[in-house]
């Protein structure tokens, strides 16, 4: 089983525009569409629609919109009670696929209330298991929350895959040793120090990159999405590269959460690495394809792409 914590989730309300957005005027929309949200709900989301079996561990009182969103969507989750009320994220979406996302910070958690998740998190996820640590932190939760969970759940036997950013992904790569992290180029390169546009134009020059990262901090492997340049596969066995799959992009809102569950899909069955990544590759650009928060369900896959062994450079 795989289990996902999103320690700040969200209803994630998409509003289709109907012409092109501007700031200070009054714009036309279609009518609004929530959907049960958070990194690791959607990770969820497109692992239990792959019918990979899943739990979602999230803060959230009984009577959230976000759970009774998820009981209709017959997605299993394991809800840790919580004073404040989850947040709603805004996406606006424009004809030709341009989105603009509005966040919210979401609900402090006391020091008991996350506690309480990390404990749910400890107690669900099993040795073997897989734990996807993902999305960004409420207000309350220390940046090194990944870190120490990160530590607490391999040590009990469960492998771990962090895809967050800033204070927490770095901690999480500098103080613990994550199986799988799933950075995009901008946050490599911050956690480099070097160029994003050097990682995207080169895949050779990325794996060289990915695989410095991973060799210097003990990291499993190095899922990086590259948007529109494809994906790159960094791990002990070798690096491997992905073109980008050729779509119409509708909106980019879940494209990284999908393929980090395309690669989990992948290697829950036991495939190859350049066969998960193909499989990140295609999950990524289904979600792209689609519409808003839309996340895919096999029937929205495209053919799988070929991933190649790449040396770095």
């Amino acid at each position: 089983m795989i289990v996902t914590v999103t320690a700040n989730p969200a209803t994630d309300r998409l509003v289709g525009l109907l012409e092109r957005l501007e700031r200070g005027a009054v714009v036309r929309a279609e009518a609004a569409r929530d959907d049960p949200g958070g990194k690791g709900v959607n990770v969820a989301r497109v692992l239990h629609a792959a019918g990979v079996p899943v739990t979602a561990v999230l803060p959230g009182a009984a009577d959230e919109p976000l759970l009774a969103a998820l009981d209709l969507r017959d997605v299993p989750y394991r809800a840790v009670p919580v004073r404040g009320r989850l947040r709603v994220n805004l996406t606006l979406a424009e004809p030709e696929g341009t989105t603009t996302k509005i966040n919210s910070p979401g609900p402090r958690l006391d020091e008991a209330e996350l506690a309480h998740l990390t404990e749910v998190l400890i107690e669900t996820a099993t040795p073997g298991d897989w734990a996807v640590l993902s999305g960004s932190l409420p207000p309350g939760v220390p940046f090194d929350w990944y870190a120490s969970t990160t530590t607490r759940l391999q040590g009990a036997g469960v492998r771990v895959a962090v895809d967050a950013s800033g204070a927490a992904l770095s901690l999480a790569v500098e103080q613990s040793a994550p199986d799988l992290i799933k950075p995009n180029s901008d946050e490599l390169a911050e956690l480099l120090d070097c160029d994003p546009d050097e990682i995207e134009r080169d895949h050779r020059q990325a794996a060289a990159r990915a695989q410095q990262l991973r060799d210097s901090h003990g990291i499993g492997a190095v899922l990086l999405t590259l948007g529109g340049a494809g994906a790159v596969l960094a791990t002990s066995e070798g690096s491997w590269s992905c073109p980008p799959v050729p779509i119409t992009v509708r909106s980019t809102v879940g494209a990284g959460d999908s393929s980090l569950a395309g690669y989990l899909v992948a290697e829950a069955a036991g495939r190859a690495p350049a066969e998960c990544l193909a499989s990140a590759a295609a999950h990524g650009a289904a979600a792209a394809a689609l519409s808003g928060s839309a996340l895919p369900t096999p029937s929205d896959l495209p053919p799988l792409p070929t991933a190649v062994a790449v040396e770095p450079a």
